[in-house]
């Protein structure tokens, strides 16, 4: 939501024109948020707005390949003796991070691994709104430099959320996996409701990790337990979601993520 208001407004002329919007894809979002994607890249080519998708793959495919490395999403884990526990987050990292970075030096002209000079940055405006300021980071790269213009405005997700409604864009989605762990009972409803076939997909998914990565089994690694989709560590089919599991957990949005799922930094200051 704050994303999109943020292109609206530069389109709109509200706020500095963009040389480029980029949109991490990893290859499994639901099909409505790529219509409403496809809706921005439109309103952002009439003011010559570049819309550019990136992606380092398709998140579903590669976690259920044996040949392909993982990266851990953050599943609910039910351990042999009960316990309940998170995986590590990796995934936004590889599929939205990593590849964001990547063309932004392509843009700058620098492109891995050739170094980019000091000096040389792209400012990236970020939409994060007044009510989320604590997730209002600086830029762990020198060729790139964080703004965020909806605080500089004092807009809240509210204001985000009403500017939207007014210039026709109020059924702007969520964007997430289909298969995305953060996502409360009420959000997979609305899913089994509305988007049957996208459920049954994250139901089968659900199911094909139940035991971690296939490469994990096939090499004999010993599995600290079983993994879900839900936070009550059942099959996803089998979870009564009438039942509240609580408010919609904070998603992955690739610049304002908690603590784990941020790529280490290279000696010399500059990541990949």
């Amino acid at each position: 939501m704050q994303s999109s208001t943020l292109l609206l407004l530069a389109a709109q002329g509200a706020i500095p024109k963009f040389d480029y919007a980029l949109f991490a894809d990893t290859g499994w979002e639901p099909e409505r948020v790529y219509r409403h994607l496809e809706r921005l890249e439109a309103a952002a080519a009439d003011v010559s707005i570049p819309v550019i998708r990136v992606s380092a793959g398709n998140i579903r495919n590669d976690a259920l390949d044996e040949e392909h490395r993982f990266a851990s999403m953050p599943l609910f884990v039910r351990g042999p003796h009960g316990e309940r526990g998170m995986a590590r987050r990796q995934c936004t990292a590889e599929y939205k991070i990593r590849p964001l970075k990547a063309e932004v030096r392509r843009l700058l002209g620098y492109p891995h691994p050739v170094r980019v000079p000091s000096g040389v940055y792209a400012q990236q405006a970020i939409g994060i709104s007044l009510d989320e300021v604590h997730r209002a980071k600086d830029a762990d790269v020198r060729y790139m430099r964080n703004v965020f213009p909806l605080l500089d405005i004092g807009w809240t997700r509210r204001d985000c959320r009403a500017h939207l409604t007014a210039h026709g864009w109020g059924d702007t989605p969520r964007s997430a996996c289909i298969g995305c762990p953060y996502r409360s009972s009420s959000s997979w409803a609305e899913m089994k409701a509305t988007a049957p076939e996208e459920f049954e997909d994250a139901v089968a998914f659900d199911a094909a990790i139940r035991r971690g990565h296939p490469a994990a089994t096939r090499s004999g690694m010993p599995m600290r337990g079983n993994y879900y989709l839900h936070p009550s560590r059942r099959p996803l089919r089998d979870v009564d979601l009438g039942i509240d599991s609580g408010p919609e957990p904070e998603g992955c949005s690739p610049w304002a993520c908690r603590g784990d799922n941020h790529e280490p930094t290279a000696p010399d200051g500059e990541n990949p």
